[in-house]
């Protein structure tokens, strides 16, 4: 069984993997926690140029919320599976949010069990 940070790594290493081939564009740097029955990913760096300067409106700024969600769900199914077969345990949901202000996005799996448990046994 691999410990609590090697699993954190592993997932921060594929969430990366998955953000250049699925999105085109990987983050600069990304951290993942475990909490209890929670993956809490942050990345940073995830915004184009172009997604910069268009974020400098308000209209701007939805819109690239509003993108950015919605490639996120419309790759949900292999975020999920990709969650599920590193930790062995169901994912019951996923939640993101990006600042276009510092450029991170947060995602959160919600898992159906606590993994947390299992590093500490």
């Amino acid at each position: 069984m691999k410990s609590k940070g090697e699993m954190e790594d592993q997932i921060s290493r594929a969430l990366t993997q998955w953000e250049k081939e699925y999105l085109g564009r990987g983050p600069i740097s990304v951290k993942t926690d475990i909490v209890r029955n929670m993956i809490i990913v942050q990345l940073r760096g995830i915004l184009t140029p172009a997604e910069q300067k268009l974020a400098e409106t308000k209209e701007g700024m939805l819109s690239i919320k509003r993108i950015r969600s919605e490639l996120i769900e419309s790759g949900s199914e292999q975020l999920r599976e990709m969650i599920s077969n590193m930790t062995g345990k169901h994912v019951a949901s996923i939640h993101t949010d990006i600042s276009t202000h510092t450029g991170e996005r947060i995602i959160v799996f919600l898992l159906a069990e606590n993994l947390e448990e299992e590093f500490q046994k």
